[in-house]
């Protein structure tokens, strides 16, 4: 199959806030992704327009260290667009809408031209370049929607112009992949589509793990059960708190950045709750490694019920069981997940769970080469490219 040339935008991110993150998320990961696939011959990566004045104080700010990190390899063949702007946010307006993405539209187009690059398929994970922007010098384009845009309630203000823009997708026939079947039917594209859930990097779990001392601690007093992610009111507190009063002798682990600690406030009286900070990429790993179970209590909630949980892989790849809120993306992806529609059903789970036992290192070792990045991103490429 021939080599395309490609133009990859991010949403609200950039090259150098991808690699601040660890390069934990999807269109990070497709970034990359795109770098190294042999389908690509020419790649343009292109960073949400930034703030001009707030672009160079960060430059200046940022550590060389972290700067020389998040290095990019540019080459004849792979190039790193910052298209800057006045403005730091989007204008609310569709009008305004309209002249912003038409100004990075031009950037795009005069970034293509500079790289010889002639009708390239162009992928954006930004929710309103998505439909906006007309791109009519490029080729093919598909919107790769990572998210629930019109639930995710800090971006609230732009939901009209998401609802605009989505409806400008069905109407230019753009193609769409999404990472779960409900976030698809939130634009319910006119065009081609397809469904691509998240992956992992066997990397990063067919290495030898390295837990926290902490977590090797707590196993040796019972149970280690964790939950790694964001925490934040998408967490489903009665049913933790159910879990840890059902299950006095496990230990319950959160690990992440704390966004609402008025939400998860009910939990700090439980003893056998641990609420933690955020950890290194490679100490995430060895701690789900050392754990028991997995954990996924969401709410169900129109956000929840689009997303596609990394979490849920990266648990599965440990050769973790699961047990999940009873939520559309979590349902038939592997037996080891176990549902849960209320408090008590997850007391039910977890002692399951727990009595299955992991997966064999065979069985773990499938599951992974059969869910990582590069075949999730082939999936996409089939789309985009043909």
């Amino acid at each position: 199959m021939p080599a395309s040339d490609v133009v990859f935008t991010f949403s609200y991110l950039s090259w150098q806030a991808a690699a601040d993150r660890g390069w934990f998320g999807s269109e990070d990961r497709l970034a990359l992704g795109l770098l190294a696939h042999e389908r690509v011959e020419r790649l343009l990566v292109c960073d949400q327009a930034r703030s001009l004045p707030v672009m160079l104080l960060r430059d200046l700010q940022t550590p060389r260290k972290a700067r020389d990190a998040a290095h990019f390899p540019a080459s004849e063949s792979a190039q790193l667009l910052r298209p800057a702007r006045w403005r730091r946010e989007y204008p609310t307006s569709i009008a305004g809408v309209e002249r912003a993405c038409a100004a990075y539209d031009r950037a795009l187009r005069r970034g293509a031209k500079q790289m010889g690059l002639d009708e390239p398929a162009v992928i954006t994970a930004n929710p309103l370049i998505a439909g906006f922007a007309k791109l009519d010098w490029a080729g093919p384009v598909t919107f790769y929607l990572t998210d629930d845009w019109l639930a995710y309630h800090p971006l609230r203000r732009w939901w009209p112009a998401f609802e605009e823009s989505f409806a400008r997708v069905r109407s230019r026939g753009r193609r769409v992949g999404a990472v779960s079947t409900p976030a698809l039917a939130r634009v319910a594209p006119s065009g081609p589509s397809a469904v691509v859930p998240n992956g992992l990097d066997p990397q990063e779990w067919l290495g030898t793990p390295h837990p926290p001392a902490w977590a090797a601690e707590l196993r040796e007093h019972g149970p280690l059960l964790v939950y790694a992610g964001t925490l934040d009111s998408r967490l489903d507190v009665p049913a933790l708190l159910a879990l840890a009063r059902g299950l006095p002798e496990a230990t319950l682990v959160l690990v992440g950045p704390l966004l609402d600690a008025h939400h998860l406030a009910p939990l700090q009286a439980q003893p056998n709750i641990q609420v933690r900070p955020p950890l290194e990429r490679a100490e995430i790993t060895g701690l789900v490694r050392a754990a028991d179970v997995g954990l996924i209590p969401h709410d169900d909630l129109p956000l929840t019920r689009a997303m596609s949980p990394l979490k849920l892989y990266e648990y599965l790849a440990a050769g973790l069981p699961v047990v999940a809120a009873d939520l559309p993306p979590v349902r038939g992806v592997h037996s080891s997940v176990r549902l849960a529609d209320r408090p008590a059903a997850y007391v039910e789970a977890a002692r399951a769970a727990l009595a299955a036992g992991r997966a064999s290192e065979a069985q773990r070792a499938e599951f992974i080469a059969h869910n990582s990045w590069r075949a999730r991103h082939d999936k996409l490429l089939d789309l985009a490219l043909a």
